[in-house]
């Protein structure tokens, strides 16, 4: 597997370098946003570690590009920790927020953790689609999502954490379950990233936003209101 390594400091793509390759994995590494984005043009990945802050094309920007053409997993590395930035993050599709500074094992521990998600998910048999309203249709196999005919434009986690709420609606589900399920790591589960994402979902969902029920304490539950 490839990854590409996406900073402007050669401290930092050296760093991760030496822990991705000690893994087994391949690396790819690029010092701008802008030669991120060509070389995912040129070539496939496994996954993309992608900086914010970074010349020509920051990080953001980046990943809106690549989103533009390429499904490729990404995770966000940034010193900004803020609800803003990790919110803006996912709208864009990525997989993982990393704040920096990190523990290198346990990026590779979550590098691991989404490529696992990603080959799981894209080996998965096909299920039927799912009417929960009169107007609300989930199609499994073809990933879509659609109120009263028009198509939600949800990032593939979006897509993860909901499916996943729905194929066991009306259970209660831990935040930790969740999290070891649609993120697929136990020990680094953040409940910022659930609750963002749970967020996120029940604004795309509108009038059926209150189908994702908070359980205080436990976690969430879909259940047809």
């Amino acid at each position: 597997m490839t990854l590409l390594i996406v900073d402007d400091e050669k401290l930092i793509r050296d760093l991760i370098r030496k822990y991705a390759v000690f893994e087994g994995y391949e690396v790819e590494e690029a010092d701008n946003g802008m030669t991120a984005v060509e070389k995912c043009r040129e070539k496939r990945y496994d996954l993309v570690i992608m900086d914010v802050m970074m010349p020509e094309l920051d990080g953001f920007s980046a990943c809106r590009e690549i989103r533009k053409f390429s499904e490729v997993p990404m995770l966000m590395l940034s010193a900004r920790g803020e609800e803003y930035d990790r919110i803006h993050g996912f709208e864009l599709g990525i997989d993982d927020y990393v704040v920096k500074p990190f523990s290198p094992r346990e990026l590779m521990m979550r590098v691991g953790a989404i490529l696992k998600r990603a080959a799981a998910a894209s080996s998965a048999a096909p299920e039927d689609r799912l009417t929960i309203a009169p107007d609300l249709t989930i199609d499994f196999a073809a990933r879509l999502v659609s109120i009263g005919g028009r198509q939600l434009d949800l990032s593939p986690k979006e897509y993860d954490l909901l499916f996943y709420l729905v194929r066991n609606r009306g259970i209660a589900l831990t935040r930790e379950k969740l999290l070891s399920e649609v993120w697929g790591y136990d020990f680094f589960g953040d409940d910022r990233t659930l609750d963002t994402h749970i967020k996120l979902l029940r604004k795309e969902l509108g009038p059926y936003a209150e189908y994702i029920t908070t359980l205080r304490g436990v976690g969430y539950r879909f259940e047809k209101k």
